[in-house]
């Protein structure tokens, strides 16, 4: 696809240092790339830093602290329960603030099997996507979709569960639809949305 987006507002929406800065550097360098960039890269430099942090939270914060230390619990009233907030909670929280902060783009946590209903897909790419980063959770789901008059990139990637913490919170929690998942299963997918 070359659909391109001006780079001066890329690098603001990670947020964070990490290989995104790395992958928006070596690209940056090439002569024939100065001043634009793909928006499938740009989805892809921003999943990069979703992941690592998604990742980071879940495995040295939550799993390390919950069940191999056991001195604090997750839940999702953490609020009520001085617990930690789960990993899908402090995502949304993060995409949340990322919204206010910015608003060339959006991005969400979705599932085939959501605990929330709220986070079950809504489109027809958003559940297509899923469907096939469920199949394959190597592979990207990229296109293109209109919604409300506008146009958009759309990227789904797959969300994997990485630590016990993970797959237990899914397959004990009274709300969720399948309780068979373990380490390295895809439990739902993360959609990046981009106008066009």
């Amino acid at each position: 696809m070359r659909t391109y987006v001006k780079l001066a507002g890329a690098a603001v929406m990670a947020g964070s240092i990490t290989a995104a800065t790395a992958a928006y550097a070596a690209f940056w360098s090439k002569d024939d790339n100065k001043g634009s960039l793909p928006l499938q890269k740009v989805a892809d430099m921003l999943h990069t830093v979703m992941d690592s942090d998604r990742f980071i939270y879940t495995t040295k914060v939550v799993n390390r602290l919950m069940l191999d230390e056991k001195v604090i619990k997750a839940d999702e009233h953490f609020m009520d329960k001085k617990a930690l907030p789960l990993p899908a909670q402090m995502f949304r929280f993060g995409a949340e603030r990322a919204a206010e902060k910015n608003k060339t783009f959006s991005y969400s946590l979705l599932s085939l099997w959501p605990v929330n209903k709220q986070n079950a897909p809504r489109t027809e790419l958003e559940k297509q996507g899923l469907k096939a980063v469920a199949d394959d959770k190597t592979k990207p789901v990229y296109g293109e979709e209109t919604l409300g008059g506008k146009k958009y990139f759309t990227a789904v990637y797959a969300d994997v569960a990485v630590a016990p913490a993970c797959f237990n919170c899914h397959n004990d929690h009274p709300e969720s639809p399948r309780k068979d998942f373990k380490l390295g299963d895809v439990l739902g997918g993360v959609v990046i949305r981009i106008p066009m």
